[in-house]
């Protein structure tokens, strides 16, 4: 796919260069001199550029690629002008970084496919790496609703996987199982080998190695975890 980022500080410029990483044509913009200069060997194309002015932001391919991502946060006045020029210029898809509510708010009047809050999804996935530590990955939905991928806990070891009644009594439901298993490999060494099963085995027992995979709200599971550890 191809992008343009406006806006190649801290953010942006990450974002710029793992877009790159994965294989997808960046053209980076910002009309820091420097910021530029950083990327202008790690991505396809970079120029430097004030994107608040009409003439100089229509020089560029906007209606050409797939997405124009602006990640402006700090200048809030030159987020919401760019945004309003490439309304105006019907560009097809476009992304936009948000740093705080009202900033949030005032994109949201644009229609935009996508608003981004890093902060506050950086904010949130601190916390809940506080609470629920490195054994359970979460994977967000929306502002409620995620699907939680986690180790068996100690206390459920031994139980089948039918009796833990996550749906009846914490309104999670399981959606996955992943049974791991001790196996040789081609060198006579015992290693994990985990696999998906979509159904369970009415009185199979957990064992240390297995993992569910569950959909609901985040403080139902939360409530569920705190009950298991």
């Amino acid at each position: 796919m191809k992008y343009i980022v406006i806006g190649l500080g801290n953010y942006g410029g990450v974002l710029a260069e793992e877009l790159t990483a994965l294989g997808h044509e960046v053209i980076g913009v910002d009309c820091n001199e420097l910021h530029v200069d950083r990327l202008k060997d790690k991505i396809a194309t970079a120029f430097v550029l004030d994107a608040t002015d009409e003439l100089s932001l229509s020089t560029l391919p906007l209606k050409k690629v797939d997405i124009v991502v602006v990640a402006i946060g700090e200048n809030f006045g030159a987020s919401v002008k760019v945004v309003s020029i490439l309304k105006k210029n019907k560009v097809r898809h476009i992304y936009a970084r948000a740093v705080d509510e009202i900033h949030k708010t005032v994109l949201e009047a644009f229609s935009l496919d996508r608003i981004l809050t890093p902060e506050k999804e950086a904010a949130r996935m601190l916390v809940q790496l506080l609470e629920l530590n490195s054994e359970v990955e979460p994977f967000k939905i929306d502002e409620e609703y995620y699907v939680f991928k986690f180790a068996v806990p100690s206390r459920l070891c031994g139980m089948a996987v039918n009796d833990l009644q996550l749906e009846k009594n914490f309104n999670l439901k399981i959606i996955s199982f992943i049974r791991g298993r001790r196996v040789e490999n081609s060198l006579g060494i015992s290693v994990l080998d985990r696999g998906v099963e979509n159904s369970f085995e009415e009185n199979y027992e957990l064992q240390p190695e297995d993992e569910l995979v569950c959909y609901g709200m985040y403080d139902d599971f939360l409530k569920f975890w705190k009950s298991v550890k």
